[in-house]
């Protein structure tokens, strides 16, 4: 496994379920910038804003053509088997709601602060785990990540106007320097901290 992140905007992704699962990751996806379809047969809990299309009725083969991403989010065996069958045909990434095994993707759990995300994975084996080791980072890290990141972009924009690169530079000094005062240290060594 090889943990990536990929940029949503505008990229079509069907959601096929619409159960507590189901809108939770449509959720997660909208919140990443997805234009997002659901397909169910029922509709058990309030869909969120942003959602592009509802269609409400079975899932049919064929019906993951032109998306991107699907989440399969049914609770039903059969059907997960036929959206299975059609996304290997298809080449699009799939995710199996509670089936790790035959999703060629699987959600983290994520803490942002602005642009920074910290993300964990348990590769599908217990997300729950995945959950606490999450609330477990977020709790030792500085509070101020995010406009941390906001003046390091700034910073590194105004090297690159100035038409000079920023890859040789070392900005420990000053990554420390902008970390509010007592904060937890990153978990990792300081040796460790590449270019922002």
């Amino acid at each position: 496994m090889l943990p990536l992140a990929f940029k949503f905007d505008d990229m079509p992704v069907l959601v096929v379920g619409a159960g507590a699962i189901g809108v939770r990751k449509a959720i997660q996806l909208l919140e990443a910038g997805a234009r997002v379809t659901i397909l169910a047969e029922e509709i058990t809990v309030p869909l969120p804003e942003g959602v592009l299309h509802v269609l409400q009725r079975r899932y049919r083969r064929g019906d993951l053509r032109g998306y991107w991403l699907v989440v399969s989010a049914t609770g039903r065996p059969e059907v997960n088997d036929a959206i299975v069958d059609e996304a290997h045909e298809e080449a699009i990434w799939l995710n199996v709601v509670d089936d790790p095994g035959r999703s060629s993707f699987y959600f983290m759990a994520l803490h942002r602060q602005g642009e920074v995300t910290v993300a964990v994975t348990t590769e599908g084996a217990a997300p729950a785990l995945a959950q606490e080791i999450r609330a477990l980072v977020a709790a030792g890290l500085p509070r101020n990540l995010g406009d941390v990141a906001a003046t390091l972009r700034s910073e590194r924009r105004a090297v690159h106007e100035q038409g000079a690169s920023t890859e040789n530079l070392d900005w420990r000094p000053r990554i420390r320097e902008l970390l509010e005062p007592g904060s937890t240290p990153l978990l990792v060594e300081v040796d460790d901290v590449g270019p922002p």
